[in-house]
């Protein structure tokens, strides 16, 4: 995703990072980088939660706003917005009652390795 904003903000467009990988996109010299601390997915909040969602939206905003662009000299903000579920009763609802038939393959591999090298 850094690398994509990188491209278009050379071509004049200006581009807000919202991330939950915000050291990546410092790696990649993003120009404006919006860090969010959520789980992977939900970058702009909790689904069927508009207050957060417009929160995190206003907080992109205001960090263009801020933030001109400006040749090698890219910021990050960190946004304080917690996660209102704990992460182990999230993830569980994060997660399809199903693996993924890549989840399964990788699975398999795993195990298959386990077995050869016991």
């Amino acid at each position: 995703m850094p690398v994509l904003a990188r491209i278009i903000e050379a071509a004049g467009i200006p581009t807000v990072i919202v991330t939950m990988m915000p050291a990546l996109a410092d790696k990649f010299h993003a120009t404006r980088t919006l860090g969010v601390e959520f789980p992977f997915g939900h970058a702009f909040g909790m689904p069927h939660d508009p207050e957060m969602q417009r929160a995190v939206a206003l907080a992109a905003l205001a960090l263009y706003e801020r933030h001109p662009a400006q040749p090698n000299t890219p910021l990050r903000v960190d946004l304080a917005i917690p996660w209102p579920v704990e992460q182990k009763v999230a993830y569980k609802t994060w997660q399809p009652p199903e693996a993924a038939p890549i989840v399964r393959y990788n699975q398999q591999l795993a195990a298959q390795a386990a077995n050869e090298n016991a």
